[in-house]
């Protein structure tokens, strides 16, 4: 299937017949291709392996692919995106609002001249009260909120998520995926995310890439056709219910290709 087949939306980035081998023998990515439109909310969805952080690292520049290509439309820089990780990566001896000033710092920006810019991102947030406190002081989705917060600031082009809410309760998850939503919507932002969940993939994306382990490519591409906003409505639905069992029996096929199932 080709990856334009669900996307019609002005392109941000391409990646063609991308491979990426580590030490020259293990593959972690093989013919790996993706078309990234804007507005686009993408979710890489794939056992532990598969290569998924891996694609995320080649699009954010941080290495270099072995073979194809990554390429974006029109001029391109480091500004134009913004990354969260698996982990909050809070410098603990900074207040919110200085964690979230840290990418304008990078860039030789005074915190007054950008003061107004971080409160509005910890509003949309919801922690325009916090931009005192210490990350000591706040929960495990809080300081999620301020990674998230500190990756929309610069107001990039594309936002990496890997897998940023692995590790929060089922609750705080879905609290913080609806949040997700409600700043994806404020901000027009393009999205890619990774996950291990069929469920949160189906809420959040519009597009889902199932991608097989040994070596990591995609081998099914799901659209998701619910018009956002979303919410506890789509959770329930039947149609929600029939997309998760079409992205399960995908992943399915990714750790089983002999037709065996996940117990």
């Amino acid at each position: 299937m080709s990856p334009s087949d669900y996307t019609h939306k002005p392109p941000i980035l391409q990646m063609r017949e991308v491979d990426k081998t580590f030490g020259g023998q293990v593959v972690a990515l093989r013919r790996m291709s993706l078309q990234v439109g804007q507005g686009d909310f993408i979710s890489l969805l794939g056992p532990s392996g598969c290569g998924k952080s891996t694609a995320l690292r080649l699009i954010a520049g941080l290495m270099p692919p072995t073979l194809g290509r990554i390429e974006w439309e029109g001029d391109h820089s480091a500004d134009d995106i913004g990354v969260v990780f698996q982990e909050p990566t809070l410098m603990p001896w900074a207040t919110v609002e200085k964690n979230v000033y840290l990418p304008f710092r990078l860039r030789g920006k005074s915190l007054a001249s950008v003061r107004d810019r971080i409160h509005e991102v910890l509003a949309l947030v919801g922690l325009e009260n916090f931009a005192q406190s210490y990350p000591r002081e706040l929960s495990g989705g809080m300081k999620m909120r301020v990674s998230i917060a500190r990756a929309i600031a610069t107001n990039p082009r594309l936002i990496l998520m890997d897998e940023p809410f692995a590790a929060l309760d089922e609750m705080t998850r879905q609290k913080l995926n609806d949040d997700l939503l409600s700043m994806k919507a404020s901000t027009g932002a393009t999205v890619i995310f990774v996950t291990h969940s069929v469920f949160e993939s189906v809420f959040l994306s519009d597009r889902i890439l199932v991608m097989a382990a040994r070596p990591g490519r995609v081998i099914a591409e799901i659209a998701v056709d619910e018009p956002y906003p979303r919410g506890l409505k789509w959770r329930t639905s039947p149609r929600y219910g029939e997309i998760a069992r079409q992205t399960s029996d995908a992943l399915n096929g990714a750790l089983h290709p002999a037709g065996g199932l996940v117990a």
